[in-house]
């Protein structure tokens, strides 16, 4: 394919997934989160395993970024589900009045 064709489709996926993330209600954005980090669970696993046959250095570097950010999105994706998964919890009352 072309950079353009693939510059195409990165912009058109861009559109829709911002279109459909718009379109979810609040309620849902936790067991949203949740799937999203089940997905980006698999294709670290897949950047791990790309990486693991890379041949050049260039190749590693590019390997090492991508799992590497891959990480921190998995991580900032659990951690943003448990805040959110805090405002539902009930606080503690005190029985001082």
């Amino acid at each position: 394919m072309t950079l353009l064709a693939l510059f195409t489709v990165f912009v058109l996926a861009v559109f829709v997934g911002l279109e459909v993330i718009a379109k979810v209600p609040q309620t849902l954005h936790t067991p949203l989160m949740s799937a999203t980090n089940a997905i980006h669970g698999v294709i670290l696993v897949g950047g791990i395993l790309v990486l693991g046959s890379a041949d050049s250095l260039a190749a590693h570097l590019l390997g090492f970024a991508a799992v590497a950010f891959g990480t921190m999105n998995v991580l900032g994706g659990f951690i943003v589900t448990d805040r959110m998964l805090e405002m539902f919890r009930k606080k503690p009352r005190s029985k001082g009045g």
